[in-house]
């Protein structure tokens, strides 16, 4: 008998055949992730929070969310202090003036811890608050009698609220120790007067949950300055806190306890048995 002839391409099944195709398959597998990888273009949200704008320090690594977190605690001390001396001169009840007490005393404590921390990471700061903070201190300046205190008390919860979450933010993920430590002040110092703001019985909830929900509008950082040369935010020698006539009548008032302490919740307007309604601008 003849012997048949070979089929044409049978020869890739053969043993040897079977073993070099499966050495080549292994390969490629091996290759085409590396090569995915490779030529895959970077993803800022899932960047390491170790980037290259990441510096080191010998209290850790400072992050620019870090530097970041820094500046904005300065700029809200810059325009949140003001507002508090605002309210101690125009605000109508004892719980508004008393919440004014408190943006005072805590931003100027808060503002010297910002710039001890900033020298000793040599962050630069600003020494005026941003193009929408200066707009709300306007809006107050205009504002008088309840819609002052309802503008008041709208504006700064809506700013506490905003900086709330960014305080949590930066303690939870922070390497700096210096920066975490001026978290730890910060939630402090916000907690203390979101709790003194709502007791003023003028936030609008409704409209609060709204405006934080909605996207704030960036403003640009103002020009910042060496930390040596930022000038310390305290109180105006022309309007000090001792000469405020409702620091006696606020710590008598059911709804506020003294400075740093907050009351055991809001009041009402005695118009209405309702809290009123809060300034609903967005911004940060």
């Amino acid at each position: 008998m003849r012997p048949r002839p070979p089929i044409n391409g049978r020869g890739i099944f053969s043993g040897t055949g079977l073993v070099v195709t499966a050495l080549a398959a292994t390969v490629v597998a091996l290759l085409v992730p590396l090569w995915s990888y490779a030529d895959r273009p970077d993803d800022p949200a899932s960047t390491s929070v170790l980037s290259a704008r990441t510096v080191t320090t010998p209290y850790g690594p400072l992050s620019a969310q870090d530097r970041d977190f820094v500046t904005k605690v300065r700029l809200a001390g810059l325009w949140e202090l003001p507002a508090g001396e605002l309210a101690q001169r125009k605000g109508t009840t004892p719980a508004v003036r008393t919440a004014g007490r408190h943006l005072v005393d805590g931003h100027t404590s808060l503002d010297a811890h910002v710039r001890t921390v900033a020298t000793q990471l040599g962050i630069a700061l600003p020494n005026e608050p941003n193009e929408q903070q200066e707009q709300w201190l306007a809006t107050l300046d205009t504002a008088e009698g309840q819609d002052f205190d309802r503008q008041f008390a709208g504006l700064l919860r809506l700013a506490h609220g905003r900086v709330f979450s960014l305080v949590a933010q930066i303690r939870a993920g922070t390497q700096n120790s210096l920066v975490r430590d001026l978290a730890d002040d910060a939630n402090a110092t916000v907690l203390d007067h979101i709790k003194v703001l709502e007791a003023t019985g003028y936030v609008d909830f409704a409209a609060l949950a709204k405006d934080l929900a909605a996207s704030a509008s960036p403003a640009p950082t103002p020009a910042e300055v060496d930390p040596s040369a930022a000038v310390p935010v305290e109180p105006s020698p022309a309007d000090p806190s001792a000469g405020d006539p409702s620091a006696g009548q606020a710590s008598q008032d059911p709804g506020i306890a003294g400075p740093g302490i907050a009351g055991p919740g809001p009041l009402t307007s005695p118009e209405s048995g309702t809290s009123q309604t809060g300034n609903t601008a967005s911004g940060s």
